[in-house]
């Protein structure tokens, strides 16, 4: 298979960079054609374009009732439907029949861009393989791939799809935004923004590349910058909800809590089974006083994300705040007897314990947030036996849905190297996952092997290097001794993405201590500025 060689290896992610790759799937170049049905097709083509569906789909239905061969542009039809979000018709007009030769390669690239916004990964593989067959140079097509490889899990050969459409095209807007939304994963918010703004200027008024603008100078703290962005995608798009969320996040992080919820409600529920809108939406409603509220989001993204720790720690939080003591001792008890919980945790839940009657539990927690100890890396708690797990695994194990839970099973139960031999496998089985080379490299920190663990955080890194891999690598290298190089990988992932908080507070923890360091009371500054205090060495 071109496409994909296994594009349900990892649990699909749903956060930003899944979204904007599916927004990007509209608009595609014209296919051949002459007279009256070229002459539809460009006329689609041009509706399309300015993300008119029903235009476009009106003209061609009106061109198919004139006499016109339905074959010859069932493919722009179908793709009319799926802008205007009618999948289940755009499934219907692609199976009433097939594509003439000279629409074909565009027949079976929305027929996978169907597949592909429904979830259907092998299915979207292999449409897309008629697709390449027929023409294997098409940059719009290369797009889609390299979408479904990262939608997959294969998020190295999506950066090799991505590369291979600006290749073939190097002005065309939707390839140039994808690669852009790579480079942000793989190399950081500033090396991403010259790609954004070549794309914006062969296409200034495409929504779904003027919101990941707006909100990589978000991110960056450029705020000014981004609310004139966000203007300008409301002017052109005014029914987009994203100005709308962005904007409410900054006026989150100022503290204006009242005006964010306003915002945030203006969305509907265009964002409602986002993670990062459960969150801000929680959050917010605390801030607000509406406890009830910030529960019933809390608990639900704790549902969706059940290692989400800090979700955890918010919902804690928020039933304290409720009166809910049973349910904080009873549901947080776990999270407590974990090495690695945080003072704050431990003082929620040893105060819970106590009200239940449990004064020996409430003070064991009382001592132990009264006394913190640091712990290095500990596997996260599994409730499934050992021996299901591992029959779990032998059916798929090359998938990380099954893997992940066995090796955290093996290492709770000490079988470490039988770990490894389990995360290497999903590793070498998956090379273009960044998270099958974190787990493996996981497991060889814990095994104390520091120096193979920053050769797999390293391969990770090349394909995804994010902050959970940035948390790794400076953990692999302190413990090697190599202090400084820490602080220079600190220090180029913080200038690349200025608002990293764990960035800021791994320089500051380093170079705590005398001498005294200018550079770090400016950490500590900009830390106490976002509510967060610098750590101590």
């Amino acid at each position: 298979m071109t496409c994909s060689s296994n594009t349900t290896c990892l649990i699909k992610r749903r956060g930003r960079l899944g979204l904007a790759l599916v927004a990007l799937l509209v608009g595609v170049p014209l296919a051949a054609g002459d007279g009256r049905v070229a002459s539809l097709r460009k006329r689609a083509d041009a509706a399309l374009d300015k993300r008119d569906p029903i235009a476009a789909e009106v003209a061609l239905r009106a061109g198919i009732r004139a006499g016109l061969p339905a074959d010859a542009v069932r493919a722009w039809l179908a793709q009319a439907l799926i802008a205007r979000g009618e999948r289940g018709e755009a499934r219907r007009v692609l199976g009433e029949g097939g594509f003439t030769p000279d629409s074909a390669e565009r027949g079976w690239r929305v027929r996978g861009q169907l597949e592909l916004i429904e979830g259907h990964l092998p299915a979207a593989a292999q449409a897309f393989d008629q697709a390449l067959r027929i023409d294997p140079k098409d940059a719009d097509l290369w797009v889609q791939i390299a979408s479904l490889r990262f939608t997959g899990g294969e998020q190295a050969q999506a950066i090799e799809a991505a590369e291979r459409a600006v290749t073939l095209d190097p002005a065309n807007p939707r390839a140039l935004t994808l690669r852009g939304l790579l480079i942000r994963e793989q190399y950081g918010l500033q090396a991403a923004l010259p790609w954004f703004e070549e794309a914006l200027r062969a296409q200034p008024n495409d929504p779904a590349l003027l919101g990941e603008y707006a909100a990589t100078l978000g991110d960056m703290g450029k705020y000014r910058a981004m609310l004139t962005v966000c203007r300008k995608l409301a002017e052109v798009d005014p029914k987009n909800p994203r100005p709308l969320f962005l904007q409410a996040v900054l006026a989150a992080r100022a503290g204006q809590t009242d005006l964010a919820r306003e915002l945030l409600l203006r969305t509907g529920n265009a964002f409602r089974d986002m993670p990062a809108a459960i969150l801000l939406n929680g959050v917010l409603e605390y801030r607000a006083g509406n406890v009830n509220l910030a529960v019933e989001n809390l608990d639900r993204l704790v549902r969706m994300q059940p290692d989400n720790l800090q979700a955890r720690q918010l919902l804690a939080r928020a039933l304290v705040r409720q009166g809910d003591w049973l349910r904080v001792a009873r549901d947080f008890d776990g999270d407590a007897r974990q090495p690695n919980a945080s003072p704050y945790l431990l003082t929620l839940v040893g105060k819970a314990a106590t009200r239940m009657g449990d004064r020996a539990r409430g003070a064991a927690y009382a001592l132990r947030a009264a006394h913190p100890v640091r712990h290095g890396a500990i596997p996260i708690a599994v409730a499934t036996p050992l021996g299901v797990l591992a029959s779990q695994y032998q059916d798929k194990p090359n998938y990380a849905a099954m893997a992940v839970p066995y090796v955290r099973g093996l290492l709770l139960a000490g079988q470490r190297e039988d770990a490894q031999v389990v995360a290497d496998r999903l590793r070498d089985a998956n090379p273009g996952a960044a998270e099958a080379n974190l787990l493996a490299g996981d497991v060889r920190l814990l095994r104390g092997d520091a120096r193979g663990a920053l050769i797999d955080y390293g391969n990770g890194a090349s394909i995804r290097f994010n902050e959970p891999v940035l948390r790794r690598m400076d953990a692999a290298l302190r413990a090697l001794g190599r202090n400084r190089d820490a602080d220079a990988m600190a220090s180029r992932y913080l200038a690349q993405n200025p608002g990293s908080v764990l960035a800021m507070k791994l320089l500051a923890a380093s170079w705590a201590g005398p001498p005294a360091n200018p550079a770090r009371a400016a950490l500590v500054k900009a830390l106490g500025a976002r509510g967060q205090q610098a750590p101590q060495r």
